[in-house]
C-alpha cells in the first residue's frame, strides 16, 4: 500500500532526540534464526516481500504445520525487474512446521470476488477455524468493490470479504458478498466520501457460532462487530462497537492473556521506503470490546488518544515495523511476526517509490502487564533463538528487559531556563518571525503558531535553534500547546523539538493535533533522493493514509505555545 503524505507544521523548536546504537549481526543453526523469514518459491528463489502477515497453526487434527498469509504484492523482484507488467499474488501462503523455515504454497484469491470493482486490491488476509462447520474462514479488504455494492462510482469504497475451505491452503470459495460492505462517513456530503474499512482480525484461532470480527483503519476509526457464520459466509449480528478513535491506527490484532484483552495497533506511514515510520502500539481490557487503555490509563477512544509502544525502529537496519500477528508457541513464549523496511533495500527492482515490506519474527515479553517486542529492544538483527513450534519443543529464549536510557551530569551551558526577558546568546533563529510573535521571560518561552510549514519544498516556518553538543545528549523540557484536548480541526498545530541540519534535513518530536486527536509525533525529513527515488520523510505516530485536507483547513490556528524551562543531560545509554 503506497500513499501520500501531506503535511503543515507551523512551530518547531531546537533541541535533541536521543540515538540509539544498532545491533550486531550474527549467524544462525538449527535452533536458531535470522531475521527476515525467507520463504522458499519452489525453484525460484525465495519471497522477500510479505506484508501485513498473519500466522495459524493448522487447527484439525494431525496437522502440525504453521500458515502464514500475506498481502497482495510482488513476492519478489523478480515479479517487478523488467519492463513488463508487474506480477502481483494475490493472498500468497506459506507453510512452515518450525517458524522459521517457510515455503511459499501459492495464491488464496486467484480470482477476485465478483463485487470488486476492476484493479481492486485484496489486503491483510486473517484466518480462523471453526469446528463447527469445520471449515478455515479467509477474511480479507477488498479496496474498490463495484457501484452495485457501494451505489456511487467511486475508487476508495473498500469493503471486507471473506472466503471458506476445509483445508488452511484453499481452494477458497468467496462469498458472493462482503461481510461489511462500504460504510459512508455520516458526517460527509462528499458522495464518495467512504470510512476505511480494512484490516479485517477475528479473534482467537478456533471460534464459535458468533466470533468477533475487528476491522477499519484511520478514516473512520477501528470496530469490533459480532458476525454470525455459516459453511459459505460470514454476516454481521448486531451493531458494530467503536474501539479505537480515527485518525491513529489501523492493523488491529485482538489476543487474550490471563483476565485481560490485548489490543495490538499500528500507526502512520506503512510504505515510504528507507523512511517508513509503521509501528505497533498496544492496550488492553477486561472486555474484547474495550475500553482498552494504555499503561498509563490512556483511552483509545479519547482525543489524547492511548497506546504504549511494543514495536519501532531501534537504530539497526529494520524501519516501518508494523502490521504483526501475535501468537504463543508450544512452551508458552509469545511471539509476533511482523512486516518492517530494510532502509537499504527498500524498494523492489525496477519501482522506485514501491516499497519491499519483508516479515520478520521477534518473541514478545511482558513487563508489567504490558508486552514489549525483545525486552524493549524491538527488531532483530542478529542469531535470535527459535520458537517452540511442536509439542514438546522447548523455546532458548531468555527474557532480558532493557533499561532505560539515564541521565548523568546537567550541560548547564548548552540549556535555558528563560528568566531573562531577552534572547540569551545560546540562541539563533532561522527566518526570525515578528518580535510581536514570541516572548521570553519569567521562566518560559512564548511563541505564536504559524500557519506555516517546513516541509519538502514548502520551508518558511521559524525555527529557534542553538548548538547540539559533541557526545549523546538528551534534552528535558515541557511544552505546552493550548489546544483543545480533543475535537476536530486544529489542523496541523504543533510544539516541539528538532535536531535541525537544514530545511530538508531534520528530525523532530512533537505534540501535534491531527483532526479529532492529539499525538505524539517523531519524524524524519532528509534531502531529494537520486536515480528517481521520491523525496522521502518517516513520521514515528502519524497517520499516513488520511485524505488530502480540504484549502480551509490546511492553516494553523493561532493558539500561542510555551516552553518552559528545560536542561540538556549528558546521556548513558545501557547496553542494546
Amino acid at each position: 500500500m503506497t500513499h501520500t503524505l501531506r503535511r503543515l507544521m507551523p512551530l518547531l523548536l531546537a533541541a535533541a532526540l536521543v540515538p540509539l546504537t544498532a545491533l550486531p549481526s550474527a549467524g544462525s543453526d538449527a535452533d536458531f534464526y535470522h531475521n527476515p523469514l525467507k520463504p522458499q518459491i519452489p525453484n525460484d528463489g525465495v519471497v522477500t516481500s510479505c506484508a501485513d502477515p498473519t500466522v495459524l497453526r493448522g487447527q484439525r487434527e494431525g496437522d502440525r504445520n504453521w500458515y502464514m498469509y500475506c498481502t497482495t504484492d510482488p513476492l519478489n523482484d523478480g515479479d517487478t525487474a523488467g519492463d513488463g507488467p508487474i506480477n502481483f499474488h494475490p493472498i500468497p501462503m506459506m507453510r512452515s512446521r518450525d517458524l522459521v523455515n517457510w515455503t511459499y504454497v501459492g495464491d488464496a484469491l486467484p480470482n477476485p470476488p465478483e463485487y470488486a470493482d476492476t484493479g481492486a486490491g485484496l489486503w491483510a488476509p486473517d484466518v480462523v477455524y471453526s469446528k463447527t462447520y469445520d471449515r478455515y474462514y479467509l477474511t480479507f479488504v477488498v479496496t474498490n468493490t463495484d457501484q452495485s455494492v457501494s451505489g456511487v462510482d467511486c475508487q476508495n469504497d473498500s469493503a471486507i470479504g471473506v472466503a471458506t475451505s476445509r483445508s488452511p491452503l484453499g481452494p477458497w470459495r468467496v462469498s458472493e458478498i462482503p461481510v461489511i460492505p462500504p460504510r459512508h462517513d455520516p458526517n460527509s456530503t462528499d458522495p464518495c466520501a467512504f470510512f476505511w474499512t480494512y484490516d479485517p482480525d477475528v479473534l482467537g484461532d478456533t471460534v464459535n457460532a458468533l466470533p468477533l470480527l475487528y476491522y477499519g483503519s484511520y478514516y473512520g476509526g477501528i470496530f469490533a462487530q459480532r458476525v454470525a457464520l455459516t459453511p459459505r459466509t460470514m454476516t454481521p449480528a448486531g451493531d458494530a462497537t467503536r474501539i479505537a478513535i480515527g485518525n491513529r491506527y489501523e492493523g488491529a490484532n485482538v489476543v487474550r492473556r490471563g483476565d485481560w484483552f490485548y489490543l495490538f495497533v499500528s500507526a502512520s506511514n506503512c510504505c515510504n521506503g528507507p523512511l517508513t515510520g509503521y509501528s505497533v502500539f498496544a492496550g488492553r481490557s477486561k472486555s474484547p470490546l474495550g475500553p482498552f487503555v494504555d499503561r498509563e490509563g490512556n483511552s483509545f477512544l479519547q482525543g489524547r488518544v492511548g497506546g504504549t509502544p511494543v514495536l519501532s525502529m531501534n537504530g539497526n537496519r529494520w524501519v516501518g515495523t508494523g502490521h504483526n500477528s501475535v501468537f504463543r508457541d508450544f512452551d508458552g513464549q509469545w511471539w509476533t511476526i511482523y512486516h518492517a523496511v530494510d532502509r537499504h533495500d527498500p524498494y523492489f527492482e525496477s519501482e522506485p517509490g514501491f516499497t519491499k515490506r519483508p516479515a520478520l519474527l521477534d518473541p514478545i515479553d511482558w513487563v508489567n502487564g504490558f508486552p514489549t517486542v525483545r525486552g524493549n529492544r524491538w527488531a532483530s538483527d542478529k542469531r535470535m533463538p527459535a520458537p517452540a513450534a511442536q509439542p514438546g519443543e522447548e523455546s532458548l529464549y531468555q527474557p532480558d528487559v532493557l533499561g532505560k536510557d539515564r541521565m548523568a551530569h546537567p550541560l548547564f551551558r548548552l540549556s535555558d531556563n528563560f528568566k531573562s526577558g531577552t534572547m540569551s546568546r545560546l540562541w539563533e533563529w532561522v527566518r526570525q518571525p515578528d518580535p510581536a510573535e514570541y516572548e521570553f521571560g519569567n521562566e518560559r518561552f512564548k511563541f505564536l503558531t504559524q500557519p506555516k510549514d517546513l516541509f519538502t519544498d514548502s520551508n518558511n516556518a521559524s525555527v529557534l535553534t542553538e548548538p547540539t553538543p559533541n557526545r549523546d545528549y538528551m534534552v528535558q523540557t515541557k511544552v505546552k500547546l493550548p489546544v483543545p484536548e480533543e475535537g476536530c480541526c486544529h489542523n496541523y498545530a504543533q510544539a516541539g523539538l528538532v535536531i535541525y541540519d537544514g530545511d530538508d534535513k531534520f528530525i523532530k518530536l512533537a505534540h501535534v493535533s491531527i483532526w479529532e486527536t492529539r499525538q505524539t509525533e517523531f519524524a524524519k525529513e532528509v534531502p531529494r533522493r537520486s536515480r528517481g527515488i521520491p523525496p522521502v520523510r518517516q513520521h514515528g505516530n502519524r497517520p499516513s493514509r488520511r485524505l488530502d485536507l480540504p484549502a480551509d483547513r490546511q492553516a494553523a490556528h493561532g493558539a500561542p505555545e510555551r516552553q518552559d524551562r528545560g536542561v540538556l543531560h549528558r546521556l548513558q545509554q545501557p547496553g542494546r
